[in-house]
């Protein structure tokens, strides 16, 4: 039986929460396995993708529970004074890395939506002595920011878990500042590969299933106004499907405004991004996505499905 968008959120929110509180206990996990008391499980996801430079003066337990495919501080390619957001922030590992990085005239920000994480990472912020740094609790979908309030946004296998990818992407172009950039780490899919030939490598909740193909993620960046797109295949961690980097640029001159709104301005005429997949009768979702026929499928572009 598939599972509806509410039943998968929840089923991500606790396998981050078990995560968490198996870290807090002593031990560690890795994006698509079982809690273990071992900190490295797999070359594909976890703390052995940082290097030992990265690892080495940050908390025991901020490393543990790095459960993301890529290094996405370095992938951003950070500068002083920068303000920095961290997608499904986890133990804080991005963010702390981030707020070094960007150094005291910069702040890095971090948004999770799982209480015993959050936990976790401030806990962690305050061993390692970090004072620009702020852990939001909040969906990346609906993210708890102004718009403009940040120069930069990382990921680190994250993005592959929403259930309302196209509200992330816009929601990523809303907070960055004219010519902000992303740099985020993701579980990316070949073209080719089907939505069920995805599901049949891996679980949702294991960073595969939900993961967009490199075609989709290019054309969501640019749907939402996002220019000089690129994903890059870095390494396997499923047939056909790779740890990959992705960028984009918001344009200086903040133009394409307007088509940055599609995955979340229509929703908000019905509610919140988070819960725009859900919260809709089919006559509202009809209106919000601008259709005459409530029992049409409605694209997820427009916070609707």
């Amino acid at each position: 039986m598939t599972e509806t968008t509410n039943e998968l959120r929840e089923t991500v929110r606790r396998r981050y929460a078990e995560a968490a509180v198996t870290v807090t206990a002593g031990g560690s996990s890795c994006c698509g396995d079982e809690a273990t008391t071992t900190l490295e499980l797999d070359e594909s996801f976890g703390s052995a993708l940082y290097t030992q430079l990265d690892r080495s003066d940050l908390p025991v337990a901020a490393v543990a529970a790095s459960l993301g495919c890529g290094n996405p501080t370095a992938v951003a390619d950070l500068h002083e004074g920068e303000r920095v957001l961290d997608l499904g922030s986890g133990g804080g590992i991005d963010v702390l890395l981030s707020a070094k990085r960007v150094g005291a005239e910069g702040f890095a920000y971090g948004v999770d939506m799982t209480t015993e994480m959050l936990d976790l990472a401030r806990a962690n912020a305050a061993k390692a002595g970090a004072t620009n740094v702020q852990f939001l609790q909040g969906a990346i979908e609906d993210i708890p920011l102004p718009d403009g309030a940040v120069d930069v946004v990382i990921s680190n296998c994250v993005i592959n878990l929403s259930t309302d990818k196209p509200a992330v992407l816009a929601e990523m172009f809303r907070v960055l500042t004219p010519g902000g950039r992303i740099g985020i780490s993701d579980v990316v899919a070949e073209d080719h590969l089907t939505a069920d030939q995805r599901a049949e490598r891996g679980e949702y909740v294991g960073c595969i299933a939900g993961a967009l193909s490199q075609r989709e993620y290019l054309d969501g960046l640019a749907a939402v106004g996002f220019t000089d797109a690129t994903v890059e295949f870095t390494h396997t961690v499923a047939d056909q499907m790779h740890g990959a980097i992705i960028r984009a640029t918001k344009p200086a001159d903040g133009s394409l405004t307007t088509a940055t709104s599609t995955a979340s301005t229509a929703a908000d005429s019905c509610c919140s991004h988070a819960e725009a997949s859900t919260c809709c009768e089919a006559e509202a979702k009809a209106d919000c996505c601008h259709t005459s026929d409530p029992t049409t499928d409605l694209p997820t572009s427009c916070g609707c499905r």
